[in-house]
């Protein structure tokens, strides 16, 4: 049984640099020689999971110290996908991101599991539950380049969704306590997500054993994005997103409420769902005071319960730096601990 308003992190945290290039935040190319690759992963690993249980975050991540890239981890684990020779694409609708995608150049399939060997690797080097992220299908076709089927993207969510689904399954039954899956093209696309991308979410977590979340953010903290949310004026997504959400199938759904001016009574289209509460700027080298963190959650508690409410960061840490990353999981656990000690 967890305590109340238990914390977590979005998934990611910053890899150290003898491990991949801290030149590059969200696609580091590795610097550890591929003889000693695994062996780099597993103690970035068991650093990532010491830096959250020093702390006190009370459900943990791996800090995806093994994916390269967030979405890229999964798709290499395919057949019929380049992630070598990538393409560049226009992402994100309206707050266009050119990014580097890898390319849909074949039938794609999922000969194995593609991430439990990593999960049962954080088991064993933790007592507290760990949540796996998985890219969600809206965010596999916004990431992609087909250059294969020449499908249209509800077509190609749904073939994604069937994907994601098997391996869903697959870390439920090893034994995850929370598989989420990142879809920060819900804020980019919010009408395509009522046409089809609930529908094509649900499908990617169907029947899956454990908890299931969806990761919707404003995109990481890196200067693209961070200079269009200063110059953004709407924030009105999560109002027309969330009371979909609310009808679904799916369990939790994680926020962000730290970087974005989201107008925080919105959480009360989703109060019947645990929220993941984002305090957590991503996007800034500066740490939060916890009274600051205390602050957003008090805020939050106004429109969901403390038994429904999971403090978090906005987005993944991965674009920070190591000393910025630890004194913000310090500062987002110590914040929930004032706010839990004011409850009744």
């Amino acid at each position: 049984m967890t305590r109340l308003l238990s914390t977590t992190i979005a998934g990611s945290l910053p890899k150290p640099s003898w491990l991949a290039d801290p030149a590059h935040q969200l696609a580091a190319p590795w610097v550890a020689p591929p003889e000693g690759l695994s062996e780099a992963i597993h103690d970035a690993v068991r650093l990532a999971l010491l830096d959250q249980e020093s702390v006190g975050i009370d459900i943990v991540t791996d800090g995806e110290q093994a994916r390269r890239h967030y979405i890229w981890a999964f798709l290499e684990g395919l057949t019929g996908i380049d992630t070598n020779t990538t393409t560049a694409k226009l992402t994100r609708g309206e707050r266009a991101t050119l990014q580097n995608v890898a390319r849909v150049v074949g039938d794609v399939a999922r000969p194995s599991a593609v991430m439990v060997e990593a999960l049962r690797f954080a088991q064993a080097h933790t007592r507290r539950p760990v949540k796996v992220a998985l890219p969600g299908p809206m965010t596999l076709v916004d990431s992609t380049v087909d250059e294969y089927y020449g499908a249209d993207p509800k077509t190609l969510a749904f073939r994604w969704a069937k994907l994601l689904n098997a391996e869903a399954r697959a870390l439920a039954d090893a034994g995850a306590s929370v598989i989420q899956f990142d879809e920060p093209c819900f804020t980019a696309f919010p009408d395509e997500v009522e046409v089809w991308g609930i529908e094509a979410l649900e499908a990617a977590a169907a029947g899956v054993s454990c908890k299931t979340a969806v990761h919707i953010c404003y995109s990481y903290g890196i200067p693209a994005v961070t200079e269009w949310k200063a110059r953004n004026t709407k924030w009105d997504q999560y109002t027309a997103i969330l009371p979909l959400l609310a009808k679904s199938s799916i369990q939790q759904v994680s926020v962000e409420c730290a970087a974005s001016r989201v107008d925080i009574s919105v959480l009360a289209h989703v109060r019947d769902m645990d929220v993941l509460l984002g305090v957590i700027d991503v996007g800034t080298e500066v740490v939060e005071t916890p009274e600051l963190v205390a602050a957003r959650i008090r805020a939050a508690l106004a429109y969901v319960s403390p038994e429904r409410l999971y403090p978090c960061t906005d987005c993944g840490l991965v674009p920070r730096s190591r000393a910025a990353a630890l004194g913000k999981l310090w500062a987002l656990a110590e914040g929930a601990a004032i706010a839990r000690r004011e409850l009744p």
